[in-house]
């Protein structure tokens, strides 16, 4: 009788042994999904956070390079008008800025496109660009597209294959000056291609036309006028995005 009570005894204590490791075991289940759960949703909301920080670093970097490429399109565009290098009809030169208002809206979308890609671009490559990245090369190099644009319009050569030849120097000098990157070069010869090809396109159908035009419809040094363009509009977005990483690292 004692050894059936001593091992009745034995089997109650093992049992409630058993309940309470089961009770313990449950308990830290239960306490390590609500740690999960907390930490999941800490970073949930720090995913979101961020990412509504990016869209709305992506929205005002876009925006700025938009304005920029509205600028610049009216103050260049008027210069060639005065120089008669590009013909409009009649009642756009007497609009207000003497110029077709889809120019600077066009204008500013693709710089607006071409300057959120160049970023994209550097880091889809594993190329971060850090060539003089500063916003007094930028400006330089702002002043040193204008420079080009007015000396296609100034400057007087025996032919435009002359004259497009030191566009193309010059171009080809600020994209060695103020890039140096294959992204760079590769971006600013494509914006230079869709960008001619769409003048072509817009000259051809009658919406405006150029003087003396020697390459097909519109002049041989337009695509270096381009890929300027290009180049100098990927910088300003270069040095806007490198500002946005900065304040959110910051942040």
């Amino acid at each position: 009788m004692p050894r059936l009570e001593e091992h009745c005894w034995s089997c109650s204590c093992s049992a409630s042994v058993k309940t309470q490791e089961l009770s313990s075991a449950r308990w830290v289940v239960c306490k390590t999904a609500e740690m999960m759960s907390i930490i999941t949703s800490v970073l949930s909301h720090a995913y979101g956070s961020l990412h509504s920080l990016q869209s709305a670093n992506l929205i005002r970097r876009g925006l700025v390079l938009f304005i920029v490429g509205v600028v610049l399109a009216l103050v260049l565009n008027l210069l060639q008008i005065q120089r008669n290098v590009t013909l409009f009809p009649e009642e756009v030169l007497d609009t207000l800025f003497s110029s077709a208002w889809w120019i600077p809206l066009c204008c500013g979308t693709a710089a607006a496109v071409v300057g959120l890609l160049y970023p994209c671009l550097d880091q889809h490559l594993g190329e971060p660009h850090k060539f003089k990245r500063e916003w007094a090369s930028v400006t330089r190099c702002i002043a040193v597209f204008v420079g080009i644009n007015h000396a296609s319009a100034k400057l007087d050569f025996a032919n435009n294959v002359q004259l497009s030849l030191t566009l193309a120097a010059l171009s080809l000098g600020l994209w060695w000056t103020f890039d140096r990157s294959r992204s760079g070069f590769g971006l600013g010869l494509t914006t230079a291609f869709l960008a001619s090809l769409i003048a072509q396109l817009l000259v051809y159908n009658g919406i405006y036309q150029y003087t003396s035009p020697d390459f097909l419809y519109v002049r041989s040094w337009l695509p270096c006028i381009f890929f300027s363009g290009g180049v100098t509009v990927g910088n300003i977005g270069r040095q806007l995005a490198m500002g946005s990483t900065e304040k959110l690292h910051n942040d």
